[in-house]
């Protein structure tokens, strides 16, 4: 792990005792960014899984100054209470922060089949690895996805847990054609070996979406998916989150990366990038309908407006737009 160290992006920071990397079938990867409280509560989920494989966890640090997350469960995996590494990402961005925690995961543990991810706002159900593990042995594939579970700072905020945006998108075990998020996420070993670095392309650094790209390139290379409804995550909602204009924010921008994803699979095609605004335009075009009929169905305003700011997203990306939602954290 030596080289990992001497890289200007990556640190090791802290490293249990008695860890043997080779022995390691499963490694779970852990992003952070100024949550150490709820990084604790993370942490606390993975070590009281029920399943006998061994795992080791890396935690991401990608706070590169204060490194609040580290400074907390560094001490704790140098006391051997968690099984792993703690690393620092020092450049900054979601995409950055997963590249170098999977770059950390292939290079220090030879012999692990699985990968999973977690987020630092994600309570892992006890059962969580071992379903998903199960689940990708079942079906023969390459990644699981599995459900993210809604929990709200405040009880009366629970009516939102059916908006597209906190709903699953899958809700029965099987073999899937894609998900779209890596919070609560599989991927193989020979995903990662196969595919070009840095895994998450950084265009979707602040944006988000990158995870979204990532799976869908790999599908396009073959590699398939299923979804574990038994390997839940739960997912801390703050109230800042059912806000109108952060609801807004994540519709457009998830039209956005809808949008650049079609580009790219399409980019080899005739006419590809015509085709794909034709599209966006005919998506918004009857977003108003799709938008009058979820209102009937549901009830509720926003979930039906969900469905033109996302129609506007995937115009607005033809013209350039792009919202970072995680280049202000505070906000987010």
């Amino acid at each position: 792990m030596t080289d990992l160290e001497l890289q200007g992006n990556i640190s090791i920071v802290a490293q249990s005792p008695e860890l043997e990397p080779g022995a390691i079938e499963v490694v779970v990867t852990l992003p952070t960014f100024k949550r150490p409280e709820h990084l604790l509560k993370t942490l606390e989920s993975l070590n009281a899984q029920v399943t006998e494989r061994r795992f080791a966890i890396v935690v991401i640090e990608n706070e590169a100054e204060k490194r609040e997350g580290a400074a907390v469960v560094q001490p704790l995996f140098e006391r051997g209470e968690y099984h792993g590494l703690v690393i620092v990402a020092h450049d900054r961005g979601n995409c950055n922060a997963y590249n170098a925690g999977w770059a950390t995961a292939l290079k220090a543990f030879p012999g692990f089949s699985s990968l999973l991810v977690i987020d630092d706002d994600e309570i892992a159900d006890p059962h969580w690895l071992e379903n998903m593990c199960k689940t990708r042995e079942t079906y023969g594939v390459e990644f699981v996805g599995g459900p993210q579970l809604p929990v709200f700072a405040r009880p009366e905020h629970a009516r939102w847990s059916t908006h597209p945006v906190f709903s699953p998108h899958h809700t029965r075990t099987g073999r899937v054609p894609i998900v779209y998020s890596s919070g609560n996420l599989l991927v193989g070993r020979n995903v990662l070996e196969a595919m070009p670095f840095p895994f998450l392309d950084l265009a979707f650094n602040f944006m988000g979406g990158g995870d979204s790209d990532f799976i869908s390139r790999s599908v396009v290379k073959g590699f398939t998916i299923a979804w574990c409804a038994e390997a839940p995550v739960y997912e801390t909602i703050p109230a800042r989150r059912v806000e109108a204009d952060w609801i807004r924010a994540r519709a457009l921008r998830n039209g956005v990366i809808s949008t650049l994803i079609e580009k790219r699979k399409r980019a080899g095609e005739p006419f590809g990038g015509t085709r794909t605004a034709l599209k966006s335009l005919a998506l918004l075009a009857v977003s108003p309908l799709r938008a009058a009929m979820k209102i009937a169905q549901t009830g509720s305003m926003s979930i039906g407006i969900y469905q033109v700011y996302v129609g506007l997203g995937r115009v607005l990306a033809e013209f350039g737009y792009s919202n970072e939602q995680y280049r202000q954290p505070e906000k987010n």
